[in-house]
């Protein structure tokens, strides 16, 4: 088994949960957990995100549906400062990383 790094803590997990649930319009995602299972899609970030914890998640997924969308979300995640990448579908927030691996802050 791969040996993962945690990068984010449940404060952080909490700020990204209740600023992607202020994004009007909602914004959908996927979680990558430690275990390699990929979720369904779901864009309910209330309740469903935080069901189970986060102590597993590897990283999440987050999907703009256009430029609009997309720089909603790029402002939210800048105010609090999260491990990610930007991606071709929107961005994508770490919650563990690799050995080796370089991660920049959104």
């Amino acid at each position: 088994m791969t040996d993962f790094h945690p990068v984010m803590n449940n404060t952080k997990w909490e700020e990204l949960r209740l600023a992607m649930y202020a994004i009007k319009g909602g914004t959908t995602y996927r979680c990558m957990f430690i275990t390699g299972h990929y979720s369904d899609p779901d864009g309910e970030w209330y309740y469903h995100f935080r069901q189970g914890g986060y102590d597993d998640i590897r990283y999440v997924d987050i999907f703009a549906k256009n430029q609009i969308h997309r720089e909603q979300i790029r402002g939210a995640l800048e105010r609090i400062h999260l491990p990610g990448e930007e991606t071709e579908n929107g961005f994508r927030v770490y919650g563990y990383a690799v050995p080796g691996q370089v991660l920049d802050y959104l």
